[in-house]
């Protein structure tokens, strides 16, 4: 029997995913479990497999297309039976002959769209998908403006809308109403040419204040751009998209969106390195695996995150979330960027069952055979520079956790103890915490701990 095949949700916090590439194509035959289609998510991509024997019939969307999760992307059924109640119902109520010239979703071109004052009250709710939303709110266009020029599926509002929406009230004459401003920023304004009525348009409902005018104008002077010299001819281009703007967008809502603050604490890791000598014949006959000092660390960071639970927390919406178990992320370097798997409850496992789990985990991801499920979950995150030689940097907050813990290398260096001069083996330990979250004597304390614990390993075990 045909069924709609709709972009599936291959993570919990995923909201909208991308098409890489089609592995079959219109008419193939496929299998249950055989690979349809690859798709890109805000944390990596992932091959996605057919759920049932048939007929790849129909696509619904091309590859490079964004699309928001339950978004029909194709049909499936077999090779005789009719579709076109499918098709209509997956392009919103198109008939099937329309609907067959529409396919790919993406190819349909938007309707010509005129600005027109928002909508009233008695109107029906607007559905936009999530990059719409936000395109929405930062051009300041209320959602009831867009109803009715949805061009998405259902009538659903994506984001090409919302721009066509937002040139087409640019391009519109208006009446321009009195606006709300204070007398300085009207004076301001005036010194620096800004119309404050243009600058309403992003700030609905709000009162103009100086600091408003003065970063509306800043952001109006062109960037200069340097003159192209021969040396600067010979150069690759590579599309600032996929996976790279994927995290770029990530980094840059965290570090944008939570105040962060790093606090930096040496460590002195020579009695973990003793224990560890010591401790390796006897896990790996066990468990079959070397420790590393990165499992270590995991483990002493799980019993820090016991004695401070606001360390292994989030911000989700309006609610700071206090979690039980330590699902400790270890961020793991790809060439095309960074994943971070998630080694689950590891305050209930030993060191041993640590580099147990954990070297498959990110054998799985450096070979790119990793799930959604080894992602999803996180409530820490550590990452480690130290094999780069690294002493010290500042690593930028997974959203929505509370923190994440920088690792540097470990270096033999001359430090005093008990008043001599002695050779140790040292470490910094970075910690990046949200502020919004978290204060900074708490972050301290907890730092402070794991610097004890790792000096003094064996409290690692009680």
């Amino acid at each position: 029997m045909a069924q709609i095949f709709t972009m599936p949700q291959l993570g919990s916090t995923m909201e909208e995913g991308t098409i890489l590439k089609w592995h079959k194509q219109e008419g193939d035959t496929v299998k249950s479990g055989e690979i349809l289609l690859e798709i890109e998510t805000d944390k990596a991509s992932m091959e996605v497999e057919s759920p049932v024997d048939g007929v790849l019939r129909k696509v619904l969307a091309k590859e490079n297309d964004l699309l928001p999760i339950r978004q029909p992307i194709a049909i499936l059924g077999s090779a005789e039976e009719s579709i076109d109640a499918l098709l209509t119902e997956a392009l919103g109520g198109v008939p099937a002959e329309e609907a067959r010239a529409l396919a790919p979703i993406s190819e349909a071109p938007p309707p010509a769209i005129q600005a027109s004052p928002p909508a009233s009250s008695t109107s029906v709710k607007v559905f936009l998908s999530p990059r719409a939303s936000r395109l929405a709110e930062e051009h300041g266009v209320s959602h009831a403006e867009l109803s009715g020029r949805g061009t998405g599926p259902q009538g659903r509002v994506i984001e090409r809308d919302v721009l066509a929406y937002a040139e087409a009230r640019k391009a519109q004459p208006t009446e321009k109403a009195s606006p709300r401003a204070t007398p300085l920023a009207a004076r301001v304004a005036d010194d620096l040419g800004v119309d404050i009525g243009e600058l309403m348009l992003g700030l609905p409902g709000s009162r103009v204040r100086r600091d408003d005018v003065v970063r509306y104008a800043e952001s109006r002077q062109p960037v200069p751009v340097p003159p192209v010299t021969p040396a600067q001819e010979d150069v690759t281009i590579q599309p600032f998209a996929g996976m790279r703007r994927r995290i770029a967008d990530n980094v840059a809502k965290s570090r944008f969106t939570a105040p962060h603050v790093t606090l930096t604490i040496e460590v002195d890791m020579t009695a973990t390195a003793e224990f560890r000598q010591r401790i390796l014949p006897e896990v790996e006959k066990v468990y079959g695996v070397r420790v590393s000092f990165t499992d270590i660390i995991i483990k002493a960071v799980a019993r820090a995150l016991d004695e401070h639970p606001m360390m292994n927390s989030a911000l989700v919406g309006e609610e700071i979330r206090i979690y039980a178990h330590k699902n400790i992320g270890v961020a793991v370097a790809l060439e095309v960027g960074l994943v971070v798997p998630v080694l689950k409850r590891a305050e209930e496992k030993s060191i041993g069952a640590i580099a147990q789990e954990a070297k498959p985990l990110i054998d799985r991801v450096r070979g790119g055979k990793f799930t959604p499920d080894d992602l999803a979950g996180g409530t820490f995150t550590i990452t480690n520079l130290g094999t780069f030689g690294i002493d010290n940097f500042d690593p930028i907050i997974v959203p929505p956790q509370a923190a994440i813990l920088g690792v540097c290398r470990i270096v033999d260096k001359p430090v005093v103890v008990n008043k001599a001069i002695v050779i140790r083996s040292m470490m910094n330990l970075c910690l990046s915490f949200d502020h919004r979250i978290v204060d900074g004597a708490p972050a301290a304390r907890f730092l402070q701990r794991l610097k004890e614990l790792l000096e003094n390993p064996l409290l690692i075990l009680i």
